[in-house]
């Protein structure tokens, strides 16, 4: 990890510092969600933590690398954990719809984190937001991948992949953001699958309307009770 990027630990062992941290990280995100990163001190923090401020400080050197390294949760864990799902799935349409769905499923975890993010990626210095940038830029290219699948497969007619990508990562990120709007009116499940009418199925050429349409029909299948 580059300087920006470096956070030190007083303690050495390596599990530890990630328990503890993780410990005082959860902590912080529920703190700067409802107080604000720049009202929200070191104390509270420790409070919430159940934990003293002087081992806070044996984990990280200030308030800026908690938030740093609160936002590099929420970002390593779109990168590391959309990947997973897409494993064993060879056709473009499907990687596509799972990607999505997986995203969707992660904002749904780490809601007060991304909500977060969008609120206080600014109170970094420059080099950490860019770093904050460049991992989500990462997932972006994940995304925008699979789009490029489908149109170089013909499942989908040409578009801008790039921006389209983009109204992927909104959707996903718009779970969080207007939670408070979408909570009384769809499950996630429900949301995922308009958003995949709306922002999927527009795109798609005739043989990619049959094979989205030959997915429906396996979940159907699976989510069908047996008959006795």
């Amino acid at each position: 990890m580059s300087a920006a990027g470096e956070v030190k630990s007083v303690v050495s062992d390596p599990r530890l510092v990630e328990e503890r941290r993780r410990q005082i990280i959860l902590a912080a995100v529920e703190l700067f969600s409802e107080e604000g990163y720049h009202t929200t001190t070191i104390q509270q923090i420790a409070r919430k933590a159940g934990t003293s401020t002087g081992l806070i400080y044996q984990y990280f050197g200030d308030k800026e690398d908690v938030l740093f390294l609160t936002l590099k949760l929420v970002i390593d864990s779109y990168e590391n954990e959309i990947p997973p799902h897409l494993e064993g799935v060879s056709h473009p349409v499907e990687r596509l719809c799972k990607a999505l769905a997986a995203y969707c499923s992660i904002v749904d975890r780490l809601r007060d984190a991304t909500v977060l993010a969008y609120r206080s990626t600014m109170s970094l210095r420059a080099e950490r937001r860019s770093l904050i940038k460049d991992g989500e830029t990462r997932t972006n290219q994940l995304i925008e991948g699979c789009v490029r699948a489908c149109t170089s497969a013909g499942f989908m007619r040409p578009v801008n992949e790039h921006l389209l990508a983009y109204q992927y990562v909104m959707f996903a990120h718009s779970w969080a953001l207007k939670h408070w709007s979408y909570r009384n009116r769809y499950t996630l499940e429900e949301y995922v699958a308009e958003g995949t009418q709306l922002l999927v199925e527009p795109f798609l050429t005739a043989k990619g309307h049959l094979v989205l349409a030959s997915l429906r029909a396996a979940e159907e299948s699976a989510a069908s009770p047996p008959v006795c």
